[in-house]
């Protein structure tokens, strides 16, 4: 897993949709701003695209990239390269998203009301075929919970059980946001121009303008 501040590893994808194919150790000389998302994901329609596309504009004339990464770690069946086509193609949303958005008014003909101009890459989803689902049950704890040791034993037992089960019944990983041991959507990721990876944040609102500025000033 690449730490913030350590060589960030090449996305692991299918295929470029709306864009040129590339990756990050192709693009060294340039920093790079990857806004991860899942088609299926109000959040990441109302707050991250939206957020990305402002940075985008604002440093419009810099040698900033800007990438998407259509990932998946549930609803696979919407998460898929299907839809990821509709909304490149002609802005189409569906699932959560269409009902999040139709009810604030943001779509018109089940399509957004803004365009994403950047390229765009599909995450690779696998089967999930864990040899050990207790080692890897703790492991998603230690990423999401990293004080779970000092919890009391009863909880620590609670939450190891729940996890393991979830894992069980998962059929599909998404390559680059297991290896980057992402926590959900949207997650934005900062790239300098040396290949290191800079941030690394899950949600929005973080100031990313201006880690993006100081990252542009170096």
């Amino acid at each position: 897993m690449p730490q913030v501040d350590s060589p960030a590893i090449n996305l692991d994808i299918t295929q470029w949709v709306g864009g040129p194919s590339s990756n990050i150790s192709n693009e060294l000389g340039k920093p790079i701003l990857i806004i991860v998302f899942q088609v299926n994901c109000p959040g990441c329609f109302i707050n991250g695209i939206p957020e990305t596309l402002e940075i985008r504009d604002i440093y419009k004339d810099s040698p900033l990239l800007t990438w998407g990464l259509a990932t998946a770690f549930e609803d696979f069946h919407l998460n898929n390269l299907e839809n990821l086509n509709k909304l490149v193609n002609s802005g189409e949303v569906v699932g959560k998203t269409l009902d999040a958005l139709n009810a604030k008014g943001l779509v018109n003909n089940n399509r957004l009301d803004y365009d994403i101009p950047f390229p765009i890459a599909l995450d690779r989803v696998v089967p999930y075929q864990p040899s050990d689902y207790s080692l890897e049950a703790n492991k998603f704890i230690k990423k999401d919970f990293p004080q779970f040791d000092t919890f009391p034993e009863k909880n620590k037992k609670v939450i190891l059980n729940q996890v393991t089960d979830y894992l069980k019944q998962k059929k599909y990983e998404a390559k680059t946001f297991e290896d980057y041991q992402l926590k959900g959507t949207p997650t934005t990721l900062l790239v300098d121009k040396r290949g290191i990876l800079r941030g690394k944040w899950f949600g929005s609102g973080y100031g990313l303008e201006n880690e993006v500025g100081k990252l542009l000033a170096y």
